[in-house]
């Protein structure tokens, strides 16, 4: 499979393995950076692997940066991506096959490396099942993401 694989400094590490990992196992690996433990910032990744799985260049991707959650957050702004912060087996392919999830996110200082790997191999093995029951809250999820794309959060400033 082919399957973009990005990260933050806080990720680095982990993605290393990941990509070496992965390779391992004949999946071609996208590597989207970060290419060292320079800061970095873990939106720029996430937008970086959100185009490459929306622009057919490979069919998952996996964000890691520190907690998990802001290479999810950051994923899941973009319309199309279904990112799920997953730190469990069961989670990763459960979300592929009930919800449809083409992004794994993971934290690096969250799950250590041996349960990561686990964790993109069952994200990766798993496809969505396509039951009617869960084929409908796909669509909408899909229905929520186009009624409030374009919308601002009232409250926060970005500042």
């Amino acid at each position: 499979m082919r399957v973009a694989l990005a990260g933050d400094h806080a990720g680095f590490a982990l993605k290393e393995r990941l990509r070496a990992h992965l390779a391992s196992l004949g999946h071609e690996v996208l590597d989207l950076g970060a290419h060292d433990r320079s800061p970095s910032d873990y939106p720029d990744h996430a937008e970086a692997a959100a185009r490459a799985l929306l622009e057919g260049r490979v069919e998952r991707a996996i964000l890691v940066c520190g907690s998990g959650v802001g290479v999810a957050a950051a994923a899941n702004k973009v319309p199309g991506i279904l990112a799920g912060l997953c730190h469990d087996h069961y989670s990763a392919h459960q979300g592929v096959e009930h919800d449809a999830m083409n992004v794994l996110a993971l934290g690096a200082r969250v799950v250590g490396e041996a349960l990561a790997l686990e964790i993109a191999e069952a994200f990766l093995a798993s496809r969505f099942d396509g039951e009617e029951r869960h084929t409908r809250r796909v669509e909408k999820v899909r229905a929520l993401e186009a009624r409030f794309q374009g919308r601002a959060v009232r409250g926060e400033s970005s500042s």
